[in-house]
């Protein structure tokens, strides 16, 4: 797995997870859901994005996108 789809997969799973959260705990984790979200924009806009930093450090191969 190259980091790109790291990246999309780690995201991926805190969307799905924040959903379980608003339904099963609390209406408030919504805000999980607004941060990926955001985070994601800026990573595209920016080009950084700290959960690429993560697994770049724990050895995973860089991809297209995080060079």
């Amino acid at each position: 797995m190259n980091l790109d789809r790291a990246v999309m997969m780690f995201a991926g799973f805190m969307v799905l997870l924040s959903l379980a959260l608003i339904h099963w705990v609390h209406p408030a984790w919504v805000w999980l859901t607004v941060f990926v979200g955001a985070n994601l924009l800026q990573a595209s806009i920016t080009g950084f994005c700290p959960a690429a930093k993560l697994f770049r450090r724990l050895g995973v191969r860089p991809g297209n996108a995080f060079r």
